[in-house]
């Protein structure tokens, strides 16, 4: 028999959060596989609150209980997001999946959490005294470990309103459909006056947590498209010094060599776009 409370307001929720100890339950596909879990559960498919998208001045708003299905169906959504969600396991759990869940696991494998990190998202916070701001980058600690309080809830997560238009999204895993990501890409990029003036690149699946490497993406900005061969070494180099994947069931030195080679790649398809 399955334990928990089901609030119909955000307040109520966070009422809840303070006083017990339960676990935030959006669309539980990941909830739901872990047969030994026990204990009392927070539904939160009844809050309105947390279901909306929608744009203020400074930001894009998903609202965290937003499932997969609905942000990738929703007009304001960055095309980037929305291909990284077309290739979430399957239809019924895109449909149930949430997006605050998706953070809320803690993975550097989620596929949303990876474009998140790559369009330098924050995190709406929430507790029943107030709500706090934070960058997705400082929200990760390591693997399972995030900086969420017992008594908070992730509420929203906020995207730039303006963000680079030209991207592109790769995930490899073990078959086409279906798949764990082996390891993720994500790479945006603006071009103006024939220059790059915007570039960020993030990788999922290679550490404890998604890797961004502003400071190596910095190089390509300023560069006129058609002179892209000359930094290119260098831009190469640097992301080979600043990239040091993990060994696990996927070598390190593969991993490293499939990342050099995707951001290879990724500066060929800067010079034809």
């Amino acid at each position: 028999m399955v334990n928990g409370y089901a609030p119909q307001t955000l307040r109520e929720a966070l009422e809840i959060k303070r006083k017990e100890q339960v676990s935030p339950y959006g669309g539980g596909t990941d909830l739901m596989v872990d047969h030994h879990r026990t204990g009392t559960y927070l539904f939160l498919h009844r809050i309105a609150e947390m279901q909306e998208i929608k744009q203020d001045d400074n930001y894009l708003r998903l609202g965290a209980g937003c499932t997969f299905t609905e942000v990738q169906e929703h007009a304001l959504t960055p095309p980037i997001l929305k291909e990284a969600i077309s290739r979430i396991a399957a239809p019924a759990i895109r449909n149930l999946g949430t997006i605050g869940g998706n953070i809320g696991n803690g993975s550097a494998k989620a596929d949303s959490v990876l474009v998140f990190f790559a369009l330098d998202a924050k995190l709406r916070l929430m507790d029943a005294d107030g709500e706090r701001i934070v960058p997705i980058h400082a929200f990760y600690k390591g693997r399972k470990a995030l900086d969420l309080a017992l008594d908070e809830l992730i509420v929203e997560i906020l995207l730039p309103r303006v963000i680079p238009t030209r991207y592109v999204y790769h995930k490899i895993g073990a078959r086409a459909a279906l798949a764990i990501s082996r390891l993720s890409f994500a790479g945006l990029w603006n071009v103006e006056g024939g220059k790059i003036t915007a570039c960020s690149t993030a990788f999922g699946a290679i550490d404890q947590v998604v890797v961004r490497i502003p400071e190596v993406d910095k190089i390509l900005i300023g560069t006129p498209v058609a002179e892209l061969d000359s930094v290119k070494e260098r831009y190469l180099a640097a992301a080979g010094e600043a990239i040091n994947p993990i060994d696990g069931r996927i070598s390190a030195h593969y991993r490293k060599t499939v990342c050099l080679n995707l951001l290879d790649d990724f500066v060929e398809t800067m010079k034809k776009a």
